[in-house]
């Protein structure tokens, strides 16, 4: 394929994305494939010889849409959604065609002055205070491990990348249970590991308990251990459930640690000043994770990390040899010094596309008409003889049991659920709660519609019975 053929090909892949979103509706939501079915269909070697585009694309057509689950699709109630903003995919077809590595300034001065720019306009839109300043990631995942090594670096007064880590003693990470299992994993590949983070009880409405954190600071203190970090969580993905902030960060403060939130999900609802409350205490944070990608309607990849003071992460990560300076303008920003990859993609691109083609407005709307529909779905299943609410509605997920009199409820639960997916017409997922298998149900697709939320109403009940 040539360049003159470009322009051909990528109407023929616009008409083909306008017919797809056009009858995504009538498409069952989850993948209908076994495992191993779509690789049969696949040669077992590349060729050699140049294939025909037209032969590529009707390929692509036959095997690819089947054997996909639609997360784009308005009935997609699963895990969190990856929405892609039909503003936001414009945008991500230009910095595809653009192709800029945004390592530095100097590769690509537009891409790094406009994400400053987002952030800062992503910053008041959720009432961060001035002064917190930022860079996009690839994922909630990157932004906590940058935080979690950072963490690690100011314990060890920023010595742990020169010399290692070797006979420094336990370094403590501490969370509740709540959290998302990549503080797990940061805590692996920062060197910290699994048995040095340590996981705090939580009250009734599963936020960290205050008195709890404080005792096991206190006991990993007296037992030589050193407290490196604390990492709470604002709408934690199997509940959704949230830390009272103030109280535990002021325990941070009077200890000396490096605090780090997690809002992945639930961080885009913070452009709402209604629902800030619930993360009251964030200003005070040193580090802030959010993923337009999730609720905000920004194409995968696009995660944004808030630090109160860039100083520390910089000094964690920041590596400059003399082919990566910019010859007279080192005072400029590199974000590939804010992060752990060198590569960046031009990922503002989106957020600037998607902010001003909707508005703050038109977001808001969304994310308060995902919050009222569940609301109104949560009660329709509350009502309900067969049905009991696990855990409530926070934001827009909540869980439930399907628990019809003298069955047993794990049992019927995941059978329903098993139901359900196969159905094809709506897509939810499992978690488990206070020691029971349930249903979670969440609202977030950017397109969904109040009838494809009362729509899985009737699914579940009908699957049910």
């Amino acid at each position: 394929m040539q360049y003159q053929d470009y322009e051909n090909w990528t109407a023929r892949a616009t008409r083909w994305i306008t017919g797809y979103f056009e009858t995504l509706r009538e498409k069952p939501v989850r993948a209908q494939t076994k495992p191993g079915e779509i690789a049969a269909r696949l040669p077992v070697a590349p060729p050699e010889q140049p294939v025909d585009m037209e032969t590529i694309f009707a390929d692509f057509e036959s095997i690819v849409p089947d054997g996909l689950t639609h997360w784009q699709h308005p009935r997609f109630f699963a895990y969190f959604p990856a929405n892609a903003a039909p503003a936001s995919m414009v945008a991500e077809q230009l910095a595809n065609a653009i192709a800029a590595q945004c390592m530095l300034w100097q590769t690509s001065p537009a891409a790094t002055e406009i994400e400053t720019v987002m952030i800062d306009w992503l910053r008041q839109a959720m009432g961060l205070p001035e002064g917190f300043k930022g860079v996009i990631q690839d994922s909630a995942s990157s932004a906590t491990l940058a935080a979690v090594l950072t963490m690690r670096e100011k314990t060890l007064d920023f010595s742990g990348n020169t010399t290692g880590l070797a006979g420094r003693g336990s370094l403590r990470i501490y969370a509740s249970a709540q959290v998302h299992s990549s503080i797990d994993k940061a805590c692996w590949v920062a060197g910290i590991g699994q048995d040095n983070l340590v996981k705090i009880e939580t009250d009734a409405n599963f936020a960290m308990k205050p008195e709890a954190l404080q005792a096991a600071i206190n006991a990993d203190r007296a037992a030589g251990h050193t407290p490196a970090g604390i990492i709470f969580c604002t709408g934690g993905t199997a509940i959704g459930a949230s830390d009272d902030l103030p109280p535990l960060i002021k325990i941070a403060k009077a200890e000396g640690v490096y605090t780090h939130l997690d809002a992945a999900w639930a961080g885009s609802a913070m452009i709402c000043p209604e629902l800030r409350h619930i993360w009251e205490g964030a200003q005070d944070c040193d580090s802030i994770v959010f993923n337009p990608h999730k609720w905000l309607g920004a194409q995968f990849d696009c995660s944004v990390q808030f630090l109160r003071d860039p100083s520390d992460q910089l000094r964690t990560m920041g590596i400059r040899p003399s082919y990566l300076e910019t010859q007279g303008q080192e005072d400029v920003i590199n974000l590939n010094e804010w992060t752990v990859p060198l590569g960046r993609r031009f990922r503002a691109l989106k957020l600037w596309f998607l902010i001003r083609a909707y508005g703050l407005a038109g977001l808001r709307t969304r994310i308060r008409n995902h919050i009222k529909w569940a609301g109104e779905l949560e009660g329709k299943l509350a009502a309900h003889p067969d049905f009991t609410i696990t855990s409530g509605l926070r934001f827009s997920l909540f869980s439930f049991q399907y628990t019809p009199q003298g069955a047993d409820p794990e049992r019927k639960t995941e059978e329903l659920l098993k139901r359900v997916n196969d159905d094809g017409r709506i897509y939810l997922t499992q978690t488990h709660h206070a020691g029971k298998f349930v249903i979670r149900f969440q609202a977030g697709q950017f397109d969904c519609t109040r009838d494809d939320v009362m729509l899985a109403y009737e699914v579940i009940c009908e699957l049910a019975r």
